[in-house]
């Protein structure tokens, strides 16, 4: 299975009258379920352990949330 990169990134429109300090990048996150169509055969499977803590049992459907941001 080909991974696909979850999160994706884009420039917005940065006016010149902003009164805020402009964000050049900004990020965000698709889910996996977005790019398996249907669940295949004999997908790998987390442990039941394992399962529990990542949310799923399948890893190719895991998708980790980002920290927060540190300062």
């Amino acid at each position: 299975m080909n991974p696909v990169c979850q999160f994706r990134m884009y420039q917005p429109y940065v006016g010149p009258c902003d009164p805020c300090p402009p964000m050049c990048v900004k990020t965000y996150n698709t889910p996996p379920q977005l790019f398996i169509p249907f669940q295949p055969m004999n997908l790998p499977q987390f442990s039941p352990c394992e399962a529990l803590k990542v949310g799923t049992l399948w890893p190719a459907l895991y998708g980790p949330y980002p920290g927060p941001p540190v300062k």
